[in-house]
């Protein structure tokens, strides 16, 4: 009986192992996955949507300046509208079908959008100097004031905003809202990739890189008003190119080539299906396993003859 017992374990630990390894080949697969990006045309007032290949096609029409885009979980994007000036902005929702609503109204030049971990929605209000805060319901509070053109912003994986300053400074605000500047320079659009460091566009020309520790490196240069910018889940830098109308995709070496071209002033970019900077711990949890069981599964096939005593170390583990 005590064997039997010894043996069912080895067979459920073994066939565990299977199941773990195709769950690690899937989440591999999907995180990899094409994306389609989205492109707001401050000129023409659209949105475009484009596929990995470069194609084209108009998901939303008839927006006042739009500028922002992020999506919310449930994968609504949410476009950031200059609108008509002064009180005149807004923020208007689109669902995955295309159909519209305002879900804030009443501000001033909103710019930058982000979500954070909770699903509240972040917004640089650039004339105000305020960073607004939306619950989902669309509640609205203060988090925090006096910035100097605050234009771009984005989440690090620990949960702080990141704001650039068009004439001032890039602004780490901790979830508890306490300001420190991190870098000094007038920037526009921001993003992190999965390994924390901060990718930001210059209006002149260049992408900056800074590490997690501040040190700066120029990451790519020679842009043509870089503005917008945003990670796929491979991990290429997508920018849009305000001068030239084209999106430029670079590699993680730096290597850059036009994805499309023809847009009138592209502004902002988002992933549909956005990934956070840094995987979850269980999901990299999941991945070590899955590992350990491909190299076991492998071994067993590479010696088909095992002896007893080595079926028995491999049920043990």
């Amino acid at each position: 009986m005590k064997t039997k017992f010894k043996s069912s374990i080895g067979a459920a630990c073994h066939s565990f192992g299977r199941v773990v390894c195709a769950g690690a080949v899937m989440l591999i697969a999907s995180s990899a996955q094409a994306q389609n990006l989205f492109v707001s045309d401050y000129a023409d007032g659209t949105i475009t949507q484009i596929s990995p290949s470069g194609a084209q096609s108009t998901f939303a029409s008839g927006l006042v300046y739009p500028q922002g885009l992020a999506f919310n979980s449930a994968g609504d994007l949410f476009v950031s509208c200059y609108g008509s000036g002064s009180g005149g902005g807004y923020i208007t929702e689109i669902t995955p079908s295309g159909v519209q609503s305002t879900f804030a109204s009443g501000l001033n030049g909103p710019f930058g959008l982000a979500f954070n971990s909770a699903g509240n929605l972040f917004v640089a209000d650039y004339f105000s100097g305020n960073i607004y805060e939306y619950t989902a319901s669309g509640a609205q509070s203060t988090f925090a004031s006096e910035l100097v053109y605050p234009d771009g912003v984005a989440f690090n994986s620990a949960g702080d905003l990141f704001v650039s300053e068009w004439l001032g400074n890039i602004i780490e605000l901790t979830p508890g809202g306490q300001q420190t500047t991190f870098a000094s320079v007038s920037s526009w659009g921001l993003a992190f990739n999965s390994a924390g460091s901060l990718f930001v566009s210059l209006y002149g020309g260049d992408i900056s890189e800074y590490t997690p520790g501040g040190t700066q490196s120029t990451f790519a240069s020679g842009l043509d008003y870089p503005i917008g910018l945003a990670f796929d889940n491979a991990g290429d830098l997508f920018e849009a190119d305000e001068g030239s109308g084209n999106i430029i995709e670079l590699t993680p070496g730096g290597v850059q080539s036009t994805l499309t071209s023809g847009l009138s002033e592209p502004f902002e970019l988002a992933f549909q299906g956005e990934t956070l900077p840094v995987p979850e711990p269980s999901t990299l949890g999941l991945l070590a396993v899955g590992a350990f069981g491909i190299t076991l599964l492998r071994r067993h096939q590479v010696n088909p003859h095992t002896t007893a005593k080595q079926n028995k170390t491999t049920n043990r583990l």
